[in-house]
């Protein structure tokens, strides 16, 4: 963020096209709300379009709510450049000033996730669980390297791209464990505010994970699970009243959802789930209930992926990028995937069974869950045919991997990446030294 006491400076050309906002040229305004309007613009040094939120000067000036709305402001614009996870939009730069000011973010053309939290326009339940996996993944990423709590979790807050993915936004309200700021504990929309963000206590990600629960709530019902024609009744609702579970609110949801959902509601943080992690784990679990048959979650692949030793380093954003770059199967018993003298560049990784390795009737090697195989093809760059056959033992789940893919990953994670495979070769080695030796 780029704190200054000159007011960001605005410009409008005399034909009245143009309109310049720092170093950024506005194309067309994409939304305006009660404090500013976010219009969709192009950075004339690097070329990126960006949506660019601005705040108008009377905000900051009025005398009652515009010290509030100044540390909302500057709340998100500090956290410019410091937040990399693809579940949450990305705040490029920012200036505030004394009297306006200018957030540059990532543009998400999908809309937001009230246009879903309809009785008529509701998502398939699977995809709901995804989404509520992803989101997990993203707030636990802003707790533990950031100290944030969003503190607005709400569905107009989390944002949908033009691939169906989701990312949260507006961390204007959020509270900032690193700031020096003095920060209000009760702030968000009192729909979603759970308990104890109500009654001002101390907040911690379980009141984010409570918020995410209702949200999951009204995307699985179509409807909010507290509900009241005042502010007062709400609470009361909200503070003493259990919600009805979600199945018996929309025909086909299964009863396994609402102990999963119902419990990151629960009144006392103390009550939900211990870590996002838990949470994570156990939407992914009710996934495998609700999808058909053969298909292969997100949440699956993601699970699969950090559970690997040799890929302990990567971030979060990470594992999420590779997950997106391999090309998953699942294959059944006797399959053959790998045939000797084959050519190919790719690897694979298996998530799930167990696959053996032959070359002729010799049998090589077996690999297990969690192990790839296939990588001397992909070091070697496609130069020499597939010197085994790999076949399926049990049904399995795999990834194939291929140079084209993996090239546009990061080069953080294709170091990682590559450090595992080589990793692997070596074990592979020391294996095979071991058994002539023997």
């Amino acid at each position: 963020m780029h704190d200054s006491s000159v007011a960001a400076k605005t410009e409008v050309s005399l034909t009245g096209l143009t309109l310049q906002v720092g170093k950024y040229e506005v194309q067309t305004a994409l939304g305006k709300g009660a404090t500013g309007t976010v219009y969709l613009a192009k950075d004339t040094f690097t070329g990126r379009i960006v949506a660019l939120k601005t705040i108008e000067p009377e905000v900051f000036r009025d005398p009652e709510f515009g010290a509030v709305y100044r540390q909302q402001f500057q709340n998100e614009a500090s956290l410019a450049g410091k937040i990399r996870h693809p579940h949450i939009v990305t705040i490029y730069d920012a200036l505030v000033g004394e009297d306006s000011g200018y957030i540059a973010m990532e543009v998400v053309t999908g809309g937001d996730l009230s246009q879903y939290a309809k009785p008529d326009a509701l998502l398939p339940a699977a995809d709901v669980l995804q989404i509520g996996f992803k989101v997990c993944g993203a707030l636990d990423y802003a707790y533990r390297d950031q100290g944030i709590v969003h503190r607005d979790i709400k569905p107009a807050n989390i944002m949908v791209t033009k691939d169906g993915d989701v990312k949260i936004a507006d961390f204007g309200a959020a509270f900032l464990r690193k700031s020096k700021a003095t920060q209000t504990s009760a702030m968000g929309s009192p729909f979603y505010m759970a308990p104890e963000q109500i009654e001002g206590k101390e907040l911690t990600f379980h009141s984010d994970m409570y918020s995410l629960g209702v949200v999951m709530y009204e995307l699985l019902t179509g409807k909010r699970p507290f509900s009241a024609s005042t502010i007062e009744a709400l609470v009361q609702q909200i503070l003493f009243e259990e919600p009805t579970p979600p199945s018996r609110l929309r025909k086909g949801l299964k009863p396994e959802i609402d102990a999963v959902v119902l419990r990151a509601m629960k009144k006392r943080p103390d009550q939900r789930y211990g870590t996002w992690a838990q949470f994570s784990v156990e939407l992914s679990k009710v996934v495998g209930l609700v999808l058909p048959p053969g298909s292969i979650a997100d949440s699956e692949k993601y699970l699969a992926l950090s559970k690997v030793e040799m890929l302990q380093l990567l971030s979060d954003a990470d594992f999420w990028e590779l997950a997106s770059a391999g090309k998953w199967s699942r294959a059944p018993k006797g399959k053959i995937i790998i045939k000797e003298d084959d050519a190919g560049q790719s690897f694979f990784f298996l998530a799930k069974g167990e696959v053996k390795v032959t070359r002729g009737t010799r049998l090589l090697n077996t690999v297990n869950e969690g192990e790839c195989f296939g990588e001397m093809a992909y070091i070697r760059g496609g130069e020499e045919p597939r010197h085994a056959t790999v076949q399926a033992v049990s049904d399995v789940l795999i990834a194939e991997f291929i140079p084209e893919t993996l090239e546009k990953m990061g080069q953080q994670a294709q170091l990682h990446v590559t450090r595992a495979l080589v990793r692997n070769v070596v074990d592979r080695l020391v294996l095979a030294n071991e058994r002539l030796a023997r």
